[in-house]
């Protein structure tokens, strides 16, 4: 004969166990089924003296269970005593197979044979048993592992860790605690920002790194795994590292196949996405409730206040509130408008397109980290060039973009469910437009790191972040009085695609008509001539090519590969095809395009029988440009080793513009022929330098420069994360003599960056400045434009952009002149 109970919970976890704790107290019939021989299994299986988390830390616990930041051994300890305590009904060694029945008569099957009948279920699994798994060729070698228990077993290992999240970022620093173990450690990231981990966890990842214990590779995936070794698809290509053993925390998903099985419904067919649940955690199957990171909540003290709160909610407490309310009305009560909590959350769900598909208790969550504001028609949103990166979704009203920053009455409309502020977003850069409200308007302003972190977490939001940021620069790009709507065939066969550096999207010789917009990153062109490559052209982020095969047929007339990792919109053919035809205007804009690109294959045709001269090389420098970080740059200092005379007044007229610190060193860096590429800010297109900076101190302004503001806290961060060396960590050093005083006088140590000797001399003793990162700016500000060019005595120093220095057009129109 079956058990009979009021509440079955499956799964003792902190949601579970703060379940039953609850119904104990109440004094309801209850069972807490757990499958393994412990409680809280994922917590057991931390790693050994992990450190436990309690966030969010503005956040109330209201569970039976106690709770506090501390080891995990003594969170575990804690937590069966007052199991013992509370007189919770566990059964251990429990794993649920199949619930049947209805609400207030389901029966649990029980994989020993046992049933259990209960009037409700509440589910807290987790999804920590079924992790996603690494999918490169290799990744079922023995080596390879998904859980890390005692970071103290491994001795002298070149061990990766692969995942951004905190389990990752956990057991990286576990590894490389105690030096004497000798690991050497290495955390992957495919990303650049560590958007799923706690801001404490990538603190100490940041201190581990500056201290040498641990090396973090962003944008970097593993694609073959060998024996001793890991091939890596980098930002500058692929790459081999040594590597013993694999931990890989790259994230779970929920069991769904039982779950559904149990008739609960999900919100979508991803394989992210959360069961449906209403307000009270009931799912789509009356009478089942579901908590806990199954739910969408993964943090133990959000588990541990929903594991209270459905008890209480089936026990017919319907005047509760969730223990966030107080905060999230506080949010609210600013905007003056009579609606609870409950009615403002599904007013935001339901109008911003982007939150669609959050569950009730998902949007919660999300909006302890945005604020919600309201803007008067003609307000301000924020101004062109302004520094920001948070993005703006609008929820009420309308916005209007200023296009013309000299006619502030033309306007484009950003209607009600829109965004505003992707570009920001994605790439770091200063607001390009500024942005008003047009109506009455309502708008939530999610920061970067809880947008990159709702991008991450549920797959509908970057799905609808991605589609919008491509719409708005497809329209940018092709301009020609296309609309919204026009684009939309368009869009729906697009596909967004992550090219490696080195691979092709276009091979000569081959079929094709599909169109190639560069959204992130960079590529070059070559042709084929005499049986070598030749190199064309240069395209940056913003470009598109592959429209002269679309429009003229015929095979693809030159090879286009990404000279650094990027990402692609590949627009289908035929689709685009279909628009041009639609829209007289854009395809004269391609007509356009496709005859510029004409002619420089027509001069390469013309010059092919003396490639063994200055197109040649060209063609080899511009390879040598590229491979040494071209193709992320946005504007690069080249010295002409012809011209240079080694007078150095490149690196005494910058220090003497920048507070005596000079941002470039002349003599370092690579050296092609006579085209030499010294040590200074490329001021990438996405720089490195911004992926972890704490005060977001790092900005790109109005001509494109990026640089450091005096928020700047010297962690050393953006030095670490640079690729090309270009930043250092330096206090400023006791101001100088003016110049006159200098020729006179004989004062101070004249131009340039003074001596450390001088710099000791005149401070001011027992006073130790702190160091903060500093790098080139473009002079942004100073009359004239950089002073290293403007020093050059020669003319050997220049400063340009790669898309127009990298092209064989160039060649084209100096022998005109």
């Amino acid at each position: 004969m079956a058990d009979k109970v009021r509440i079955a919970i499956i799964g003792s976890g902190p949601a579970g166990l703060s379940a039953a704790a609850r119904a104990a107290q109440l004094g309801l019939s209850h069972v807490l089924l757990e499958k393994t021989d412990h409680l809280s299994d994922t917590i057991f299986k931390y790693q050994k003296g992990k450190h436990v988390m309690a966030t969010p830390s503005q956040l109330t616990l209201r569970s039976d269970m106690a709770f506090a930041a501390g080891k995990r051994e003594a969170i575990l300890d804690a937590w069966n005593r007052l199991a013992s305590e509370h007189g919770i009904n566990v059964r251990y060694r429990s794993e649920v197979k199949s619930i049947t029945g209805a609400e207030g008569d389901f029966t649990l099957a029980l994989t020993d044979g046992a049933f259990i009948t209960a009037e409700t279920v509440v589910l807290a699994i987790g999804t920590q048993g079924n992790p996603n798994l690494m999918r490169c060729t290799g990744s079922d070698m023995g080596h390879v592992q998904y859980q890390l228990d005692d970071p103290g077993a491994y001795i002298d290992e070149h061990i990766t860790v692969i995942g951004s999240g905190d389990a990752g970022i956990e057991n990286a620093l576990g590894l490389a605690a105690d030096a004497a173990q000798g690991n050497v450690i290495t955390i992957l990231n495919r990303s650049t920002d560590f958007a799923r981990a706690k801001n404490a966890n990538v603190k100490l990842l940041t201190e581990a790194a500056e201290a040498g214990r641990i090396t973090i590779r962003l944008q970097t995936t593993p694609c073959e795994v060998r024996g001793g070794q890991l091939m890596l698809d980098a930002p500058d290509g692929q790459t081999t590292i040594r590597c013993d053993r694999i931990i890989a925390r790259m994230g779970s998903a929920a069991p769904r196949a039982f779950v559904e099985a149990c008739g609960v419904e999900f919100s979508s067919a991803d394989r992210e996405a959360f069961p449906k649940l209403s307000p009270v955690f009931e799912s789509t199957n009356p009478g089942i409730f579901v908590i806990g990171a199954l739910a969408g909540y993964p943090l133990i003290k959000h588990c541990m206040n929903q594991g209270h709160d459905v008890v209480e909610f089936i026990n017919g407490n319907h005047l509760l509130k969730p223990a966030d309310e107080p905060i999230l009305e506080a949010k609210f009560e600013r905007l003056r408008v009579n609606r609870s909590v409950d009615d403002w959350l599904d007013l935001l769900r339901t109008n911003i397109s982007i939150l669609n598909e959050l569950s009730p208790l998902q949007m919660r969550e999300f909006m302890l980290g945005a604020e919600v504001r309201a803007f008067k028609p003609g307000e301000t949103i924020f101004e062109r060039n302004d520094p920001g990166s948070s993005l703006f979704a609008l929820a009420e009203g309308t916005a209007l973009v200023q296009v013309d920053k000299d006619d502030p009455a033309n306007t484009a409309l950003i209607e009600q469910g829109s965004i505003i502020g992707e570009v920001g977003l994605i790439s770091g850069r200063r607001r390009g437009a500024t942005v008003v409200a047009g109506s009455p308007a309502i708008m939530v302003e999610v920061p970067r790191t809880a947008a990159l972190k709702l991008m991450a977490s549920v797959p509908a939001a970057k799905r609808a972040v991605t589609r919008i940021s491509v719409e708005r620069q497809l329209l940018q790009l092709f301009a020609s009085g296309l609309t919204a709507a026009d684009l939309v065939e368009v869009l729906d066969t697009a596909e967004l695609i992550t090219v490696s550096a080195g691979q092709p999207i276009i091979t000569e010789g081959e079929d094709g008509e599909d169109i190639f917009v560069i959204r992130v990153g960079s590529m070059i062109v070559e042709k084929m001539v005499g049986k070598k490559p030749v190199f064309l052209s240069y395209l940056p982020a913003g470009s598109y090519v592959g429209e002269m095969a679309l429009i003229s047929g015929g095979p693809r007339t030159a090879t286009v590969k990404a000279a650094v990792k990027s990402e692609v919109i590949r627009l289908h053919g035929a689709a685009f095809s279909r628009l041009m035809r639609a829209k007289p205007r854009l395809l004269d804009r391609t007509r356009a395009d496709m005859a510029a690109r004409q002619n420089v294959n027509a001069f390469v045709e013309s010059r092919k029988n003396s490639f063994s001269g200055v197109v040649d090389m060209y063609s080899q420098t511009a390879t040598f440009l590229v491979e040494n970080g071209i193709g992320e740059a946005t504007d690069v200092l080249l010295i002409d080793e012809n011209l240079c005379v080694g007078c150095d007044n490149c690196e005494k007229a910058c220090a003497d513009s920048h507070e005596g610190l000079s941002r470039l060193d002349r003599e370092t860096g690579r050296t092609y022929a006579h085209l030499h590429v010294p040590t200074s800010c490329r001021h990438c297109e996405h720089p490195h330098c911004m992926a972890d900076c704490p005060p977001n101190a790092i900005h790109r302004g109005q001509d494109g420069e990026v640089f450091i503001d005096d928020s700047c806290i010297g962690c050393g961060n953006c030095q670490r994360n640079c690729p090309y060396g270009v930043i250092r960590m330096e206090s400023v050093p006791p101001k100088k003599p003016g110049l006159m005083s200098w020729l006179m006088l004989g004062a101070g140590p004249g131009p340039g960056e003074p001596s450390k000797k001088w710099r000791a001399k005149h401070g001011k003793p027992g006073v130790e400045k702190p160091k903060k990162a500093i790098k080139c700016d473009m002079c942004a500000g100073i009359t004239g434009g950089p002073a290293c060019v403007r020093a050059c005595p020669t003319g050997a120093a220049i400063r340009v952009a790669p898309e127009e220095f990298l092209t064989v057009a160039r060649l084209e129109s100096e022998e005109q002149s």
